[in-house]
């Protein structure tokens, strides 16, 4: 089973997609197998981390924008020096996930979820999740 799900981002969104994944997963009706979470974007990413503290996002994104702050010197202008960084940090955080499916559920930690980042933006975007059995 393969889903789309688009959402609208601002220039450092921290999207929790958590629930929306979960519910997919419920309803492909798989109870065993694998889900991955695929973003087809080069200036936004996905990670894992806690939900507990909204802080910890912020968190997040201000070490990104740290180790990867928007500069004029980039070689990469095609855009804007944003957008420069904003491919850096995808590259370097990632664009998909894979997670187990165990007993009908996605397997993930008392305290985890799963985020889309928004590098550059504001942007429409989306996302895929392919829900595979086995």
């Amino acid at each position: 089973m393969l889903k789309k799900v688009s959402l609208t981002t601002q220039f450092n969104d921290v999207v929790n997609i958590t629930d929306e994944i979960k519910k997919i997963v419920k309803e492909s009706g798989i109870k065993e197998g694998v889900c991955h979470v695929y973003n087809p974007h080069s200036t936004a990413g996905l990670t894992s981390t806690s939900f507990w503290d909204p802080n910890g996002w912020l968190d997040l994104q201000d070490e990104i924008c740290r180790l990867i702050p928007t500069r004029i010197d980039f070689k990469h202008q095609h855009d804007t020096p944003q957008d420069a960084a904003a491919h850096i940090k995808s590259s370097l955080l990632g664009i998909s996930m894979s997670f187990i499916i165990d007993s009908g559920e996605l397997l993930v930690g008392s305290s985890q979820g799963i985020f889309f980042l928004e590098f550059d933006g504001p942007r429409n975007r989306h996302y895929f999740v392919k829900v595979i059995a086995g």
